[in-house]
């Protein structure tokens, strides 16, 4: 169990530096192009609207640019992958995730955390956490966003809509936590012990490919 989550996680770590652009890289219309090609009319749709989010978010504060953005993708569906990808643990892109209107609690954390590096938010002040979900008993993925390095984080959840700093969720238990550069084993709500550096990270082919906008994977459930 742990070495197939680990093996999620190198794969997702890698994944920061092939997806997060500036501004000025992300091709609207290509995106657009191919969430419509994959998808269908309601996932270009879908695709106009993240992207309606972002442009109206770039010269926000950082605090309005969380609100905004876990506001948009928890109005998306929640879907277990084995019924939506025929997979019991598959990471979806945001693409991916956008195109068929859906996904689990991985999902919505790796949506939410590679459109606020869009926005301009720092690596840093980010890590997507593997927690323990006390009243589901069972493991589930938020993203932190820390304000300062010493400061307790705030929660982007899909289980509950509003964000709130981790000394509130006492329904959360942190087992780890990454970004683009690091990895920490948690051990309480703070910033963890630090386990590794994403330089040491393979399969950059891989996982170049599926990052690409045109291999996006196809559902085995329509979530039109």
């Amino acid at each position: 169990m742990w070495l197939y989550l680990f093996s999620s996680l190198i794969l997702l770590i890698g994944a920061t530096l092939i997806y997060a652009k500036s501004p000025s890289q992300l091709d609207k219309p290509e995106i657009i192009n191919a969430l419509y090609s994959n998808y269908g009319e309601r996932a270009a749709k879908r695709g106009h609207a993240w992207f309606n989010v972002m442009e109206k978010s770039y010269n926000l504060m950082d605090s309005e640019k969380l609100e905004n953005v876990n506001r948009f993708f928890n109005m998306l569906r929640f879907i277990d992958d084995i019924k939506l990808w025929g997979d019991k643990n598959y990471w979806a892109t945001p693409l991916e995730f956008i195109g068929v209107n859906g996904g689990d609690c991985e999902d919505f954390a790796i949506a939410k955390y590679f459109t606020l590096l869009e926005l301009g938010i720092p690596d840093k002040k980010m890590r997507i956490t593997m927690v323990k979900a006390v009243r589901l008993n069972q493991y589930h993925m938020v993203v932190a966003y820390y304000e300062s390095p010493s400061s307790v984080p705030l929660i982007l959840d899909n289980l509950d809509g509003l964000i709130k700093p981790a000394s509130q969720r006492q329904d959360l238990i942190p087992v780890y936590s990454f970004n683009g550069k690091q990895l920490w084993l948690n051990k309480e709500k703070g910033q963890g012990v630090v386990a590794g550096k994403s330089q040491r990270i393979k399969r950059w082919t891989n996982l170049n490919q599926r990052m690409g906008i045109s291999k996006m994977r196809q559902p085995k459930l329509s979530m039109e």
